[in-house]
């Protein structure tokens, strides 16, 4: 794509970002429909072929089905203009893609006396819902999950690599019981590893049942042929889920569930980038400096978190796309009405942006390295944190009022080692607990952190 093309697209899809979307543009794109349809029809055609029923229909022979198949699996972007010129004169968009096939069949010997089987008994939506719910199928086992498996390794390499790193933990902002650095981030691991399982076993529904959900059109041309079962065979060989029960569209139901598991992840992954930018914020982490990159226009020495705002602000994006058609999609009007048609067109522009922070999360987790001497020095002025460790060690041995005792020690007090270990000696404990707790640390006071992050 030319520079002048990008600098005059109007989404950033299409302009600034499009090189990080490519591998979603044969599958969401115009030209993407279109070849799913063709694949349906065609597919639908030698489904009926196949049915002893139809007896005007015989079944193709290997060389004619293989001519068939390649119409889908070879459809040019010639062969898609094709269909946007057909539409300007049927402003349809299904019934141009059925006249196109016809087009390509009707000199041929074999295939041509079935094109009246074409599209047969089919509303537009037996085409769409199932073109929709292949190209999602898709996206989701060709992009998505790879990219989603792709950052929790990442950042599973890191929860092992600093499984014993401690850090201060803050709740409500303030300091608390330290946990590592690899605990962190392990704990988002377990959050994607469980959307990603929901994810990969989402069915996908789809159904071809006519106009209205019930087989009008199939029984009035052919009563004797069991329509179900034929319907739920061609559904299945499509590796979809059939969809029994539906008015004139798939209810959506099933896009739904993938915009909200998508929706799910996206708002993980919004949390993990806002935590990091803290981090980076507090010195937790080092970024990476490259050479010619500069962090800000007047300030020489900034060197900001952009790829973690970059991958929080496309995520936001996406969440709030997933979040519309996951409301929007599932309802209609009656037996059918048109506003999932446009709706169902934008699904590409969420996972674009979805696609877009998954990059930038990825790039900017490369760049981080862990600055242990920061993490010691807010570690080493956090002495009050210990307060929890001795007073459930004075619980244990029935000292009166533990609680109570580290609160007005510690609350609002500033405390250091001296104190703290001044405290702890003047307590009535057993030998081995008051030596145990007079050799703790903040640092050292992890519990199974290190262990839990090692074992992700």
């Amino acid at each position: 794509m030319s520079v002048e093309t990008q600098l005059l697209a109007l989404s950033p899809l299409d302009g600034r970002y499009a090189g990080k979307v490519d591998a979603l543009r044969p599958i969401f794109s115009e030209f993407g429909l279109i070849k799913a349809r063709v694949k349906v029809e065609v597919e639908w055609l030698l489904a009926l072929a196949n049915e002893e029923g139809i007896v005007e229909l015989k079944p193709f022979s290997a060389e004619a089905t293989a001519r068939l198949r390649a119409l889908a699996d070879n459809l040019s972007v010639a062969d898609a203009a094709r269909v946007k010129e057909i539409e300007r004169t049927t402003n349809h968009d299904v019934k141009a893609v059925e006249y196109l096939i016809k087009e390509k069949l009707k000199g041929d010997a074999e295939l041509g006396p079935a094109l009246e089987f074409v599209h047969f008994a089919c509303t537009s939506e037996d085409i769409n819902n199932l073109s929709y719910a292949l190209m999602l199928n898709e996206a989701r086992q060709d992009v998505l999950l790879p990219k989603l498996d792709e950052l929790i390794e990442k950042l599973r390499a890191m929860a092992h690599e600093h499984a014993g790193a401690p850090m201060l933990s803050r709740t409500h902002g303030q300091t608390a019981s330290p946990t590592t650095v690899g605990k962190e981030l392990a704990n988002v691991v377990a959050r994607l590893q469980r959307q990603g399982e929901v994810l990969a076993g989402l069915p996908m529904p789809g159904k071809i049942n006519g106009a209205v959900g019930n087989y009008n059109a199939h029984v009035a041309a052919y009563p004797d042929i069991e329509w179900t079962t034929f319907s739920r065979r061609f559904v299945e060989s499509l590796d979809l889920t059939w969809q029994p029960y539906t008015t004139q569209i798939e209810p959506h139901d099933g896009v739904a569930e993938l915009c909200d598991v998508s929706r799910r992840i996206d708002t993980i992954a919004i949390d993990l980038c806002r935590d990091i930018w803290g981090y980076i914020s507090q010195g937790y982490f080092k970024q990476a400096v490259k050479a010619g990159e500069v962090g800000s226009s007047t300030m020489p020495h900034k060197v900001n978190p952009i790829d973690f705002e970059n991958a929080e602000g496309n995520f936001g994006i996406a969440s709030a796309l997933f979040e519309h058609f996951a409301a929007k999609l599932p309802i209609s009007r009656w037996q059918r009405d048109l506003t999932d048609s446009t709706v169902l067109r934008a699904l590409g522009t969420a996972f674009g942006h979805m696609l877009i922070g998954f990059e930038s999360l990825q790039r900017g987790l490369n760049k981080l390295s862990v600055n242990p001497e920061r993490l010691a020095a807010d570690l080493d002025a956090a002495w009050e944190v210990l307060a929890e460790a001795v007073q459930t060690v004075m619980r244990r041995h029935g000292l009166p009022n533990p609680y109570e005792q580290l609160k007005a020690l510690t609350r609002g007090q500033g405390i250091n080692e001296a104190s703290m270990r001044e405290f702890i000696a003047s307590l009535d404990l057993p030998a081995d607990a008051k030596q145990r707790l007079l050799a703790m640390t903040p640092g050292s006071y992890i519990g199974l952190a290190d262990r839990l992050a090692r074992e992700i």
